[in-house]
């Protein structure tokens, strides 16, 4: 990343307002690890979560990922298992890892809990869903 990201963050803020997914991953990640802003793990799960009910694969990975590792305030392995199945299901082999691994870590009813979240979350096309 170069000096350019800071001018980036006000590009890509535009188009994520304006509800471009592409730009709202580009925010999460900006803000998941600190480049070009402040690493700020509440920002990073709003535009993961406005992508991500978008059905951007990637924002529900960096969103299930975040919510296994507890980063933004919640640890929750139940949607850390939700959004990564919907990645994973869209074809991001390390999201099919990263479901398992959070699978492991967690009970029958949990597991279960997490597949009807999914199915609800799936009915209303993504939205609301967190």
């Amino acid at each position: 990343w170069s000096s350019d990201v800071c001018s980036s963050d006000l590009f890509f803020k535009q188009a994520a307002d304006q509800g471009f997914a592409q730009a709202q991953v580009a925010l999460g990640l900006m803000y998941s690890d600190g480049r070009g802003v402040e690493r700020d793990d509440t920002k990073a799960l709003t535009w993961y979560r406005k992508a991500a009910q978008q059905g951007h694969a990637w924002a529900q990975f960096g969103l299930g990922s975040m919510y296994y590792a507890g980063r933004g305030g919640r640890n929750d392995h139940v949607r850390a298992h939700m959004w990564l199945s919907f990645a994973a299901q869209a074809g991001l082999p390390d999201a099919a890892n990263g479901r398992d691994l959070v699978a492991e870590g967690m009970t029958a009813e949990q597991v279960q809990k997490a597949l009807r979240m999914a199915a609800d979350c799936q009915s209303k096309g993504l939205k609301s869903c967190d």
